[in-house]
């Protein structure tokens, strides 16, 4: 019986640790194709009993493993990770090490199905390697919010769409709103972003937003005779496709029922305003907001996506809110404000002067423009009345629905 026969026969029903040292120091001096033979059937062996193997056991295989795979070509080690990536209980170190290799031909099978990599084994290789490694982990049926949150911060276009696309990978609010940036000029990532069903309200409203002026150039670029034609056509498409989402969206149906039903039983307060704010919960604050306020939904929507904090102000204001909940109400995810803490502090002075019968009257000048598109000005056009309490109206764009009273 060969040296090699007595290992298989010894490490198939238990454990011999000095037998595996012995067939380690027997490799370690033999040449290169020797060395290949030996670990085709040392992986050959394991594959046939892997599930019968316990934990030291497998252990000894990991390190035969890196020992055999240490200097082989490439295409060897390529090869032997993808007969081991799809193992639930393959040599886990071997594993690691193979994803991250700098050849994508080892890594990537790994990255790509093996379970023996964790979210942090797979947020650092996000952070370090290669595109190709980043894409090679947007593939895996499998993505948690740590993962695609590392994917979307780091990724080329090509990931993120395969992120996009990937309907086993969880999305954070962090990772929605950057590839509702980057979709403004990438129509392929709009679209795919658009199909996801578990997009938060907030970003699907945006990509319409952005869509209609995306998809206009695009068609303009193309045929410019037909531009005048298309463009009619094009706003009538997005505001129909927005009261469309409105009106079957099941989540935002479910969220406007049960809001309903709570705000039915008892009074809206204050309180109903801050705790989903706090929460980042948008859906559920703009209706809260909408029925404390007796506002417009499409009116306090689009304040809180609005990247300016002026209507905010107002609409907090004038539904009564304290500084406590209007800085929540600026703190929204969804804008992505980012403010800073000195500008918290201008916005809490601008809060002060500002009175509620003045930002009342405001808030009905926002209602009026918005039932007159046509005359509609510049989105995001700054409140006087915030600076010094005067009645001076700041403008707000319109685009979408027009408002739809929320009863009381």
């Amino acid at each position: 019986m060969s040296y090699f026969d007595r290992a298989t026969e010894a490490l198939a029903p238990a454990e011999n640790a000095p037998l595996i040292d012995e067939l380690i120091s027997t490799i370690d001096t033999g040449n290169a194709p020797e060395q290949l033979r030996i670990l085709q059937r040392v992986t050959d062996l394991f594959m046939a009993g892997s599930r019968r193997y316990s934990g030291p056991q497998i252990e000894l295989f990991d390190a035969v493993f890196q020992q055999l795979s240490a200097d082989i070509e490439v295409k060897a080690r390529a090869k032997l990770a993808h007969r081991l990536a799809g193992m639930d209980n393959a040599p886990p170190n071997l594993i690691r090490s193979f994803a991250f290799s700098d050849d994508i031909e080892v890594a990537g099978p790994v990255l790509t199905h093996s379970v023996q990599l964790s979210d942090a084994d797979l947020v650092e290789n996000a952070a370090t390697k290669s595109q190709d490694h980043l894409f090679a982990i947007a593939q895996r049926l499998k993505l948690s919010e740590a993962v695609t949150d590392a994917l979307v911060e780091r990724g080329n276009s090509r990931v993120v769409n395969k992120v996009a696309r990937n309907r086993g990978a969880c999305l954070s609010l962090a990772g929605y709103g950057r590839l509702t940036v980057r979709a403004r000029h990438d129509r392929k990532l709009m679209l795919s972003l658009a199909q996801r069903s578990d997009i938060p309200r907030q970003y699907f409203l945006k990509l319409l937003e952005n869509a209609s002026a995306s998809v206009r150039a695009k068609l303009e670029a193309m045929n410019p005779q037909a531009a005048a034609a298309i463009r009619g056509t094009i706003d009538e498409v997005a505001t129909a496709m927005q009261r469309e989402a409105r009106d079957m969206s099941r989540e935002h149906a479910v969220a406007v029922r049960n809001a309903n039903h709570r705000f039915n039983v008892g009074p809206v307060t204050e309180a109903n305003v801050h705790a989903p704010a706090h929460a980042q919960e948008f859906e559920k604050t703009v209706i809260a907001l909408a029925k404390l306020g007796r506002f417009p939904i499409d009116l306090v929507e689009r304040a809180l996506l609005d990247e300016g904090s002026e209507v905010v102000l107002l609409l907090a204001k004038a539904a009564g809110c304290s500084w406590v909940t209007a800085r929540e109400l600026l703190q929204m995810y969804a804008a992505g404000r980012s403010l800073t803490p000195d500008d918290l502090a201008r916005a809490f002075e601008r809060y002060k002067k500002l009175t509620q019968e003045t930002a009342r009257s405001i808030v009905r000048f926002h209602e009026l423009r918005m039932k007159q598109p046509s005359q509609e000005t510049a989105p995001g056009a700054a409140s006087p009345a915030l600076a010094d309490d005067a009645a001076s109206p700041p403008c707000v764009a319109a685009a979408g629905p027009g408002p739809a009273e929320v009863a009381a």
